[in-house]
């Protein structure tokens, strides 16, 4: 954690975003309607379920197929940002997203590549201790993407933090030039700055299917501009800013939540004990 702004108003009517967040539409008799975060049109990822109790989710989908960025943007963002409330970076971006509250948080991450279903992988691991796996499947939740993770730290006895920064595309899509020349900028000291929209999810199942009944909050930052950025970084293993538009009011956390979590991000990392 470096600093956080104060919330603020950003964006433009949900028809005119660029990117916004929607409830799928389902003929009559239909099952529970999905949570999306979408992208004109289209729908881009399934998100947590409204209930609360489902497990935590960013799940890509099949219509997901384009990266929301400005490339006006691209020379201020090659350098750190000291300023979480830098209102010209923040302004161009609020374009893109639908009109509401945003609390603006600069961080330091380091991100780690993970793909889905090998080492790391939060789904397989972390979230199966407390859900068990899906019922009906008979397996873990799928992302449908490798995504990055960057931080972990308890929230008290009985939850726990978990951050991921999400691609809207894989990073197999990334051109590779581009990628390295990131790594030698941060080989010689470059610290480049990304920037996402972000949702705080707190997630706790209902019945006890896991080995661990605690509450997952889920701290999600969709990249709106950083994509080869942050695969340098994975790559080189060095730091990276991340500028996070958090949506207080699309994201599943009571204001009070949302409130403690720049004190929480400013904690040392810890990593959740398991066989408790």
């Amino acid at each position: 954690m470096i600093k956080a702004g104060d919330p603020r108003s950003l964006g433009v009517p949900s028809s005119e975003a660029r990117l916004h967040f929607g409830t799928e539409l389902q003929e009559l008799g239909g099952g529970p309607r999905r949570r999306l975060l979408m992208v004109g049109d289209e729908p881009a990822f399934e998100l947590s379920f409204y209930c609360g109790t489902c497990p935590l989710l960013f799940r890509r989908l099949e219509t997901a197929s384009e990266k929301v960025s400005l490339e006006s943007m691209q020379e201020r963002l090659t350098g750190a940002l000291d300023d979480p409330d830098d209102r010209g970076v923040i302004d161009a971006f609020g374009a893109l997203l639908p009109e509401g509250e945003y609390l603006p948080l600069l961080l330091s991450v380091e991100p780690r590549l993970i793909t889905p279903g090998k080492e790391g992988d939060y789904f397989s691991g972390e979230q199966v201790t407390t859900w068990g796996i899906d019922q009906f499947w008979g397996l873990p939740e799928y992302p449908h993407t490798p995504y990055y993770r960057t931080f972990e730290t308890a929230v008290d006895a009985d939850a726990h933090l978990y951050e991921f920064v999400v691609p809207m595309v894989p990073p197999t899509w990334n051109e590779r030039e581009r990628v390295k020349e990131y790594v030698a900028l941060m080989e010689q000291g470059t610290v480049p700055t990304a920037v996402a929209i972000s949702t705080l999810d707190v997630c706790q199942p209902a019945l006890g299917l896991g080995d661990d009944p605690s509450a997952h909050w889920g701290l999600t930052h969709f990249l709106l501009d950083g994509h080869h950025k942050l695969e340098a970084a994975a790559t080189a293993g060095r730091p990276v800013l991340l500028l996070s538009l958090l949506t207080l009011g699309e994201s599943l956390a009571g204001a009070e939540d949302c409130a403690r979590l720049p004190a929480l991000r400013a904690r040392p990392r810890s990593a959740r004990a398991t066989g408790t």
